[in-house]
This record gives C-alpha cells, structure tokens and sequence, in this order.
C-alpha cells in the first residue's frame, strides 16, 4: 500500500534532497517489508538525514544516517517523506 505525499511545501521525499542537504524523517510510505527494511537501517521518525553525494551515475545515493553512511537507491529513498532543514 503505497500513500500520498501531503501538499505542505516543506515537504518532501528524501529521494528529493541534493547532496549538502539535511532533513528530518516524518514518515515511511510504506508498509510491509520494504517498511521494516527501512526501519531496520536506522530511518524512524525524528531522525536527522544528510545527502552526502550521488554515485557517478546518478543512482544510489549516500546519506548520512545515524552515524552510517548508506546508500539507497532512487525508488527506496522515494517512500520516505522529509522536511527539509534550511541552512
């Protein structure tokens, strides 16, 4: 069960941030074992992420979660809804 993303302009998923950009996880948008695999890699509610830098390619990206640097590709990083933290 996919949800949708709310219309508030601070908003977004954190397949959104560039690298440089920190936020703060709302929610996962998500359920069943994608939502457990995301919980299990540190991204609850609360928790202050940083887009660290994209592959070459483009695809995964590295943020900062926790202390960990890990890498999530386009569509995993896309069920997580983010508020940007202005610099």
């Amino acid at each position: 069960m996919e949800f949708e993303l709310s219309k508030n302009p601070g908003y977004k998923t954190l397949a959104e941030i560039s690298p440089g950009q920190r936020a703060i996880v709302i929610e996962l948008l998500v359920r069943g074992m994608i939502r457990h695999r995301l919980l299990d890699l540190g991204l609850l509610p609360g928790t202050e992420v940083e887009a660290v830098m994209k592959s070459p390619l483009g695809t995964p990206t590295a943020y900062r979660i926790r202390g960990s640097l890990l890498a999530l590709r386009p569509e995993d990083a896309s069920k997580v809804r983010v508020q940007h933290m202005h610099s």
